[in-house]
Parts: C-alpha cells; sequence; structure tokens
C-alpha cells in the first residue's frame, strides 16, 4: 500500500517573500550596472590589475545579480503537470553559474598578478583611490540591501557572497593606491589583485560545493538517516525500514522517502492509514522535513523480496 500525503500546494511560494527578495535583487543589480561601467572605464584609465580584476568580479557579480533575479522570478512560478516542482531549482543551476565564473575570474587574477609582479606597469594612484573608493560605496550599499534575504537560497546568497568579495577587492584597489602613492611601489597594484584573487576562489569552491551536494541528490546536511531509520522503527507495527532516501530539491525544501514494512494485520483491521500519519508525524517532529515532503509506502512482510526480484 502506498501513501504521501502532498498536497496541491506543495510547490506554492509565498509570494510576498519573493516579492521582497526580487526588490532587493532590483536594486543591487542596479547599483553593480552603473558601478560596472564606471570601474571598467577607470581599468582602462589607469590600467591597474587589482581594479581589472575587479570590474571582472564585478561583471559577475553583475552577471550573477541579473540571474538570481531571473531565477527569483521563475521560482515563484506554480507548479505543472510537466513540472512537479515548478522552477524551484533553477536557484541552484544559478548558484552553480556563478561559482563557475568566480572561479574562472580568481583563477585569471593570480595567473596574471603573479606575471605583473616581475613586469609592473606604471600606476595613476589618484585615479586608483578614486575608483577604488567609489566600488567600495557602492558595494556596501548593495551588501545592505542584499543582506536581509542573503539566506534565502542559494542565488541570493551567491549574489550577497558576490558583493562582499567585491566589496573586500575595492579595499584593495584602495589600499594599492595608497601604497603606490606613499611609496611608489609599483607591484603593490599586483599583490593587490592576487589579494582579491585569494579571497574569490575559495568562496567560489564553497559554493560550487553547495550547488553540487544539491544537484547530485546527496542527504540534506544534518539529516541523519541512520537516526530517521531509528526513529521510524520505534512506530507501532512497524518491523522494517529499506530503500529509505532523502535529497535537497531546493534550498530549504527537503524531501523523504522509504518503504516501511509493516504487521500483516495492519491492513485487515484499518491500522495502515494510521500508521502512515504517524509515520510523517514522527519525521516532522524530530528532523527538517515536513509532512508534506515525507512519502511512505507501506507495505507487508515479503514485499522486499519482490521488489529485488523486479516484481511490481
Amino acid at each position: 500500500m502506498g501513501g504521501h500525503s502532498h498536497s496541491h500546494t506543495h510547490g506554492a511560494v509565498d509570494e510576498a517573500h519573493l516579492g521582497a527578495h526580487r526588490q532587493r535583487l532590483a536594486i543591487a543589480f542596479g547599483i553593480t550596472a552603473s558601478l560596472l561601467v564606471a570601474q571598467a572605464v577607470g581599468a582602462v584609465w589607469t590600467g591597474s590589475l587589482a581594479l581589472l580584476t575587479d570590474t571582472a568580479h564585478m561583471l559577475t557579480d553583475t552577471a550573477g545579480l541579473a540571474v538570481a533575479l531571473g531565477a527569483s522570478v521563475l521560482a515563484g512560478r506554480p507548479p505543472s503537470p510537466s513540472r512537479t516542482w515548478g522552477f524551484r531549482r533553477v536557484e541552484v543551476l544559478a548558484a552553480l553559474a556563478q561559482a563557475s565564473i568566480l572561479l574562472a575570474v580568481g583563477i585569471f587574477a593570480a595567473i596574471e598578478g603573479a606575471r605583473r609582479l616581475w613586469e609592473p606597469p606604471e600606476m595613476a594612484s589618484a585615479e586608483l583611490l578614486l575608483f577604488g573608493v567609489l566600488g567600495l560605496i557602492g558595494n556596501v550599499v548593495s551588501m545592505w540591501v542584499l543582506a536581509g534575504g542573503r539566506k534565502a537560497n542559494l542565488a541570493t546568497r551567491g549574489a550577497f557572497l558576490e558583493v562582499v568579495n567585491d566589496a573586500l577587492g575595492s579595499i584593495g584597489v584602495i589600499v594599492a593606491a595608497v601604497v603606490i602613492a606613499l611609496t611608489g611601489w609599483q607591484q603593490a597594484d599586483a599583490v593587490a589583485g592576487l589579494v582579491i584573487a585569494g579571497l574569490i576562489v575559495p568562496r567560489a569552491l564553497v559554493l560550487l560545493r553547495d550547488a553540487t551536494h544539491i544537484l547530485m541528490e546527496f542527504t540534506p546536511r544534518g539529516l541523519d538517516l541512520d537516526e530517521v531509520r531509528t526513529h521510524l522503527l520505534d512506530v507501532r507495527h512497524v518491523r522494517g525500514v529499506h530503500d529509505l532516501h532523502a535529497s535537497t530539491v531546493a534550498s530549504g525544501l527537503p524531501v523523504l522517502t522509504a518503504h516501511v514494512v509493516v504487521d500483516g494485520e495492519c491492513f485487515t483491521d484499518g491500522h495502515a492509514p494510521e500508521i502512515l500519519r504517524e509515520l510523517q508525524t514522527c519525521v516532522a517532529e524530530h528532523f527538517p522535513v515536513t509532512v508534506s515532503h515525507s512519502t511512505f509506502q507501506v507495505e507487508s512482510a515479503g514485499c522486499e523480496t519482490w521488489e529485488e526480484r523486479g516484481l511490481d
């Protein structure tokens, strides 16, 4: 006997909540796109690697925010018979793309920075300082806008991390400009570029790991399936649990499925539906899986053998 309690609204998303995130992303996108143009001009004007790297990073910020904004819009679309989860996983794909771009930018900055340590070009420190300060101000404003929704999903989290890294990159540009102005040490620009690369790569790898974890349908972090099995076996009339699986559809949306063997008389005395409710309640009370996202197939002893033989 199979059972589940998915309602037709299991994929519905709080539109007001999503609307607030979309507004934050739209404001941050506008600020970052404006800064991108300004810093691109500054990078060409000054020839600074630090500013060029920060501009390339800002380009990924702008693209990432655009993708995150699009993902937020798509995530609000309702599910359909052909897309039962709607577009909830788009935010994970967006995070994967952002992480890949960040990683590529970080590697480029590291290689170019190492080269410029040996062949430093002449820097215009005053102009470099001006564009560094403008970038820092814009990024601080974007960080403030995105801060309230950074834990909502991977795409928003990725956008926030990019802006934070870019703010740190702007600080690196400012420091390089000050050092060059005070000491004339032109390699400061290359060092700043390397520092920015060092900030980008680890965070890109973390975001890449988290997105891959969801796409590979690994067990959600913090959910111990051995503990789940133990709790399920404590439910009355339950004799066994097999084919226990858990994965994450999107940020904050874990799902769990299992085949549960119960006493044979449960199918004749009407106990089976009650046991099903107890199983779902047990999981919801002890683990971060809601009743509507846990699915159990309740069966009698012997079904495991049929399944192993491919007999449905």
